[in-house]
């Protein structure tokens, strides 16, 4: 719609030029200022109509084109969050925050600016051609002649601007990737002495992206000085043509007779309004290779070859929480695009409330069997059942409900302690937090902060106190009776890791527990221990 009522307003000039060459051609034939009052009233009130439209259509394609990258923007962040954790293509947080915050913007002068522009290429110059071919055949010609060099080149030139914005925007995605992959890891960066290496790293892309974004406003530059070129030369042609026609010097061009001054003014007019929508098209020619761009980048995010089952269904259980075991049966599975099987004809039987240690090399898949048993990944043959219910698409969200998860580098919002095990979760209040609070041993680090909140991804708690917040969370969930572990004391002194182990088979009393480990002490804590040999995970081709 929006468009349109564009298109509508620069139609509007033919009208406005037609009552301006009217009124100049009877001054000319000696008429009198008093007999020209209804022209000159006229292109007064088609201006104004015309730049009401002109600003109507603006705003309104500038909210349409909000909508749309909003909307993309939805899109693309529900289908990260429904990618499984086993997928190996699953982009790098960097490179989707940057491809979300940043470079999405580029969708709405795309669509705001350029897609009107375009339309207005298509439709404004052909109206004019027939409103100038009536009068004189040569200038018609002239602006048909002129016309087509400008969309050649153009379309040469995006070519190559499209190809400079997707590696531009490749550029600053790695980038991003990069700067936030350092921030998260300042702390090993400065034990291994790499501040100096990592500086120099970062200049380096600094350098490369520049050079790329230099590279993008060249071709951009370039595109306007072209069309300019040919604009003004077709406007200059046109002038010409008519200027001799007028003195008598061309007696051509124009169906047997002379034009009129009015006529004459008429096509002048004209010819400048010819080439304003090609000129105007040529401006926003960069948006359309950073929108194009931009759009396959959210589009490429939007795609997930392997999702969570049953993602957007209610993950919420009313139910009481059981205890269920867990009978793995005939289990295969392989990572989407890797030639790598993890699991073959795969079996396990786990009792109710039975704590169990998975224990092997890395790569045996210790962390994808507890991926799998949570349902966060589909399984390619074999079947899962959780207490007496079949782990199914259909049923992956109820069961999940009933899992607690501690992985080794749980995520902490920016907020208070407390705030970070609810999770603004139904069934999570105040009895809940205190008791996980108690079970975690997380009061005493409560009582010393106060209503003093934690930085983004844990920033003012230590390693063992974040690991401590995350068991609260999981002793929070009020339906979890099965709680699976990933590494919970990698990384911790023997002190810590001692005390997350406590910690974590206090939490667990009475349910059901898996952990994955190398910890061969936390090993020692559970009633049984499974080994997954390296022969479970074929040799990489």
């Amino acid at each position: 719609m929006a468009p349109i009522v564009q298109v509508f307003a620069s139609l509007l000039w033919l009208p406005q030029a037609g009552l301006l060459a009217i009124g100049v051609g009877d001054i000319a034939a000696g008429r009198g200022v008093t007999d020209i009052y209804w022209l000159a009233a006229g292109v007064v009130a088609i201006g104004m109509v015309r730049a009401m439209l002109d600003a109507a259509g603006s705003r309104l394609a500038f909210r349409t084109a909000r909508d749309v990258l909003s909307e993309k923007r939805k899109y693309a962040i529900s289908a990260l969050a429904a990618r499984s954790p086993l997928d190996i293509d699953r982009p790098a947080s960097g490179f989707a925050a940057s491809v979300l915050a940043e470079q999405a913007e580029a969708i709405v002068p795309y669509l705001a600016r350029f897609r009107p522009a375009r339309l207005k290429a298509t439709i404004v110059p052909v109206a004019i051609v027939f409103c100038v071919l009536p009068i004189s055949w040569t200038a018609a010609i002239i602006l048909l002649a002129s016309a087509p060099l400008i969309p050649v080149f153009m379309a040469l030139i995006g070519w190559r601007a499209k190809t400079a914005s997707e590696k531009q925007l490749v550029e600053m995605g790695g980038m991003n990737a990069f700067l936030l992959d350092r921030l998260r890891g300042l702390a090993t960066i400065r034990s291994l002495d790499a501040v100096d290496l990592t500086a120099r790293r970062l200049l380096d892309n600094a350098q490369s992206l520049a050079t790329r974004t230099m590279a993008v406003l060249r071709i951009a530059f370039l595109s306007s000085a072209v069309l300019e070129l040919f604009a003004a030369l077709g406007v200059a042609m046109v002038a010409v043509y008519v200027g001799f026609h007028l003195l008598g010097q061309l007696n051509f061009g124009a169906w047997g007779q002379r034009m009129s001054l009015t006529e004459g003014l008429f096509v002048l007019l004209l010819a400048p309004a010819f080439f304003e929508p090609l000129r105007e098209l040529s401006a926003v020619w960069h948006d359309r290779a950073s929108g194009e761009a931009a759009i396959g980048a959210l589009d490429r995010l939007s795609k997930h070859d392997v999702a969570v089952p049953g993602i957007g269904r209610n993950e919420t259980s009313n139910r009481q929480a059981a205890v269920p075991g867990v009978h793995i049966e005939g289990l295969t599975f392989r990572h989407e695009g890797s030639n790598p099987v993890v699991f073959v004809q795969f079996d396990l039987d786990i009792l109710p409330a039975e704590h169990i240690a998975l224990l092997g090399p890395s790569g045996s898949g210790k962390s994808t069997l507890l991926a799998l048993i949570a349902g966060l990944a589909p399984s390619d043959a074999g079947q899962i059942t959780l207490g007496n219910i079949v782990l199914t698409p259909a049923s992956a969200a109820e069961l999940r409900a009933g899992i607690a998860w501690v992985g080794q580098k749980p995520h902490i919002f920016a907020g208070t302690i407390k705030d970070n095990i609810a999770l603004g979760r139904p069934g999570v209040g105040f009895e809940e937090t205190e008791t996980a609070l108690r079970k975690a041993a997380l009061q005493d680090v409560v009582n010393a902060r106060g209503t003093a909140q934690v930085g983004e991804g844990g920033s003012g708690l230590s390693g063992g106190e974040v690991l401590r917040l995350a068991l609260a969370r999981a002793a929070a969930n009020p339906h979890a009776g099965l709680i699976l572990a990933d590494e919970p004391t990698a990384h911790l002194d023997t002190v810590t890791a001692n005390e997350i182990t406590q910690n974590l088979l206090a939490i667990s009393a009475g349910k059901t527990l898996i952990v994955a480990t190398h910890d061969p002490v936390l090993a020692s804590r559970m009633d049984r221990t499974i080994v997954l040999p390296s022969t479970t995970l074929l040799e990489r081709a």
